[in-house]
Order: C-alpha cells, then structure tokens, then sequence
C-alpha cells in the first residue's frame, strides 16, 4: 500500500514488541520477509534471537532505557549502547523518551536522557545520560559501522569500534558495575567487574594512526565523578598500535581519531518553581487551532484549542475533547477521557471549570482534584471526582472507573448548555477530608 501510494522511501520496522514470533514468520513468509527492512525490539536486555539474524535484517531496540536519568539510568545507558551490539548486533538503540517533559508523579517520571518538567518556570537540568551519549554520538555517523573486534572485557565491561570506512577510528569502552547499570527492564543478571588493565592493538588500516583523542565519564562516587571530560590525546607514535588502559568500575572511555568533540555549555536554567498555586485559563491565547494547551498533560482522549465563531462571548475560546470514538486502546487505557494539570497535593484546593456537554451521547463530564495516577495506570486512578451528566444527574465519586461514590441526585442539567462547577477539597485537622460542590 505504501509503495501503491508512492512512498517507497517508507521503511517498516516490525513488530516493535518481541523478537518472535516476527522474525520466525518473516524466515517463513517472502514477501513479508522483502517489506520489512528492519527488526525492532523493546527492551531486548543486549540480546537478540536466532531467526532475527537468519532474516539477515537490520536489528534494533527499537525502544529501551526508561530508567531514572540518575547515574543509574546513566550507567544503564551506557553498557546498552555498547552490548546491544555486542550480544545482540543491534545498530540502533532508541532511547524511551529523549526529554522527560511530563509531570514527575506520572508514570516513570524523569525517564529521559535529560529533564524539562516545568514550562511555567522554565527549568531545565542536563542530566548524566545525555554525556553517556555523547560518548558515542559525537564520534559516529549514521553510515558508520561496527567492526568484528568487538567484545566484553576479561574482569568486567566492554568495548565496540566503529569506523566511517575513510580511516577514522571510534572506540567506546564502558565498565559499568551491576550495581550502577540495572535498567528498569529486563532483569539484569548479576556480573562483576573490577579493576583490570585492556591492551589494544590497532591492526591493518589503522595500525598507522599516531594520535587518539581520549573523554572520560566516572559515575558512582560523587568526589570522584566526572562527565565527558576531555583527557590528554594518547600518542601511538614508537608503540606499533599498541596501549594499555587502567581501567576501573563505572568509568566509560571514547578514543578517537575525530577532533571535533566538544563538552559544549548551555545558560544555567531558571530556577525550579513548584506549580502555581493559583492558576488560570481563558484559552484566549496566540496559538494554533487543535494544538495542545500548556500545562495539560491528556492521559485518555485528545484535548485541543477550540475557536467557536457562533459564540461572540466569553466561550469563544475553549478546549475541547475532540475525540467521539474510543480509539484502539493501549495498556490500561481508561473508558473516560481524562487530562490533568498541576501537581498531585493534599492542601486545600477550589477547582472551577466552565463545561459544556454538546451532545446528550457524550454522556457527561467532570472535574477532579488529587488525582493519584496517570499513564498506563490511569484506569484505576484515585480522586476526588465530580460529575455531571446531561440525563439531569450528579455524583461526587474516590474514582475514575467510577466504582466509589460519595454522593449522588438530581440537578438540572442537559446538553448544550453552560454550567460552571467548583470543587472545594480540604483538609480537616482530623486528617479527613470535607467536600463541597
């Protein structure tokens, strides 16, 4: 269909989950066999199988690392994108996500290679995975490529070399222990590294090389630790392509024949902010029609700007969920369309909302406060919940699936029409919570 359609340059990657029974099937099935082009795994944990590499296809984890961006994550992200190939000729190593810009409380906050959770204050951190890429993305291309001398170190770690195939020499050393490497998927069986000296030799084609440019990482103890620090070139000029490297848990080396490294700088970022405690908005603002509002995060449904040209009055500008069908669900995905805003608290809090039911089929809609979770999770998210529905009714539910109800009754309610609802939470001296709406 997509060649139908004159997008041949499309590539499909598949099956973006395990790598059977895809790749079984592929060895069985020619024509499938000839429209994928590459193979992709989420988390395949360094390896791959036997029937993806009979499929001769390119390999890929087409989805890893969603781990912490602390040193852990880091270190986690640096013995991958070395084993990957090493263990399981993976080229590609997808990262899920390359920016954490959601809030923290939702599911594997801060699972990137660098943080931008707060739009209102602008703050920003550069955390330690995107050093550990740099690591070797600054010293390969895309059209680079592995060479066969790659493998695991005798006490521990390992190493890959790439090549541009025009005389340039990458290598890429990690020792990352056990301990400072456990991504948050698969299971990490136990290994051990500890201090060792690596002799390498540069043969052929590259036994002519004088000079290597060295950077350096030390995760793990904060005195010692270091990020992508430029070190003295390594000169090969009387050692026939030979050295020797101490080498020590938690540390990652690039050696080079590319000058172009740079540890690069970026302006210290504004400074953390909690969210507003007073927080509005009209909509009324400067930006595209159907694009996302700032601060919303949708967890179900799609929410977007909204323009009525009918309405001359305050409900001009609104967001509205665009979505009238439930779509191919994923994970734990809820029945009820759901967006949130702020940050999950147990102070004393008034939500006001203006709302409108356009059709009596769409059923109702609702306002929450403490909203417990999000993401894959959002199904059994706790809150406080209130409800109106446009058959004339009312409940105040502890849930999203609805399943926990304080109070219900009647109100005159129906469909296009504008109501304005208020939620009041707060926090009795008792520890309870009293309600009203």
């Amino acid at each position: 269909m997509l060649n139908d359609q004159g997008l041949q340059r499309v590539k499909i990657i598949a099956s973006d989950n395990l790598w059977e029974p895809i790749s079984a099937s592929m060895l069985l099935d020619a024509e499938l066999l000839k429209a994928i082009d590459v193979i992709g795994a989420h988390y395949p944990g360094t390896h791959s199988v036997r029937d993806a590499k009979l499929t001769a296809k390119k390999l890929w984890a087409s989805e890893d690392f969603s781990t912490l961006n602390s040193d852990m994550g880091a270190g986690c992200w640096g013995r991958i994108l070395n084993q990957n190939y090493i263990n399981g000729y993976m080229t590609s190593t997808i990262a899920w996500n390359l920016v954490a810009s959601y809030y923290e409380q939702l599911p594997y906050g801060r699972c990137g290679l660098m943080t931008a959770q707060e739009p209102w204050s602008g703050h920003y951190e550069v955390e330690s995975p995107v050093w550990v890429s740099a690591h070797t993305t600054q010293f390969t291309q895309p059209g680079w490529y592995y060479l066969k001398t790659v493998g695991h170190l005798e006490k521990g770690g390992s190493y890959v070399a790439l090549t541009d195939g025009l005389g340039n020499l990458t290598i890429i050393i990690e020792t990352m222990s056990h301990k400072h490497s456990v991504c948050v998927r698969p299971f990490l069986p136990y290994f051990n590294v500890s201090r060792q000296f690596a002799t390498f030799v540069l043969k052929g084609s590259f036994s002519d090389i004088q000079e290597l440019q060295v950077w350096y990482t030390k995760l793990g103890k904060p005195s010692e630790r270091f990020l992508f620090k430029q070190l003295d070139s390594l000169w090969l000029l009387d050692s026939k392509g030979s050295f020797t490297l101490e080498l020590q848990e938690d540390e990652l080396f690039t050696l080079t024949t590319l000058t172009t490294g740079h540890k690069g700088s970026y302006p210290a970022p504004p400074k953390s902010q909690p969210f507003p405690s007073t927080y509005e908005d009209d909509f009324n603002v400067d930006y595209p029609y159907f694009s996302e509002a700032p601060n919303f995060a949708d967890q179900t449904g799609v929410f977007e700007y909204f323009t009525n040209m009918k309405d001359t009055g305050e409900h001009r500008f609104t967001l509205r969920q665009v979505l009238n069908q439930r779509p191919i669900m994923w994970a734990a995905d809820a029945s009820n369309t759901i967006s949130i805003i702020g940050d999950y608290t147990w102070t004393n809090l008034t939500i006001t909302c203006d709302v409108y039911i356009e059709t009596p089929e769409m059923g109702g809609v609702f306002i929450a406060g403490r909203v417990n979770k999000g993401g894959i999770w959002i199904r059994s998210a706790r809150g406080i919940f209130f409800w109106i529905f446009a058959n004339g009714s009312y409940r105040v539910t502890g849930d999203l699936a609805g399943w926990i109800i304080y109070a219900l009754g009647r109100v005159e309610v129906t469909a296009k029409k504008w109501y304005t609802l208020t939620l009041t939470i707060k926090v009795r001296r008792s520890g309870k919570t009293s309600l009203h709406w």
